[in-house]
């Protein structure tokens, strides 16, 4: 059973850019995606009741989960530092997910952002069976989908989404 600690599960600074652009997003009528939560189980709280030690209840999904103007879409924010995304971070209970999701006419993606670049990708969930090896590397990252910070939307996924369905 997976166990943590607490000062492993900070959220990520790209993570929160996620979160502000869907509350944009929902606030302008233009999607509604809400971040899914890790099941944990607390086992120690400190004094203000904050969980300090706990379990994983169960695996957890994706990171995100919604629709955009009528279209269901789960994806996954990776961070990474490297000029590829590690393989090791998608699990294959996600991997399962994204299959049933796709198969259900949603769209399942992922948010890459390349910490060490300054830049931010739409991933499509069919890229990953494309790849061999341990990683996807920088270049299957098609420059068509990279995302900007624009018109007020830290992280403007949507473009990119719609660029993907057409």
């Amino acid at each position: 059973m997976s166990r943590f600690n607490s000062r492993g599960l900070r959220g990520s600074t790209f993570e929160e850019m996620v979160n502000q652009t869907n509350e944009a997003y929902r606030k302008h009528g233009l999607a509604l995606v809400q971040k899914i939560p890790t099941p944990i189980v607390p086992t120690r709280l400190d004094s203000e009741r904050r969980i300090i030690m706990g379990y994983f209840e169960k695996k957890s999904t994706l990171d995100y989960i919604g629709v955009a103007q009528g279209v269901p879409i789960c994806f996954d924010a990776k961070e990474t530092s490297r000029k590829s995304l590690p393989l090791q971070n998608i699990h294959e209970h996600q991997i399962a997910f994204m299959e049933d999701f796709v198969r259900q006419d949603g769209a399942a993606f992922f948010l890459v952002n390349f910490k060490s670049l300054g830049e931010c990708y739409f991933l499509p969930f069919e890229v990953l069976g494309q790849c061999t090896g341990k990683s996807v590397p920088y270049d299957k990252f098609e420059k068509r989908f990279l995302i900007s910070n624009k018109a007020g939307f830290l992280v403007h996924y949507l473009e990119a989404l719609a660029l993907y369905l057409d």
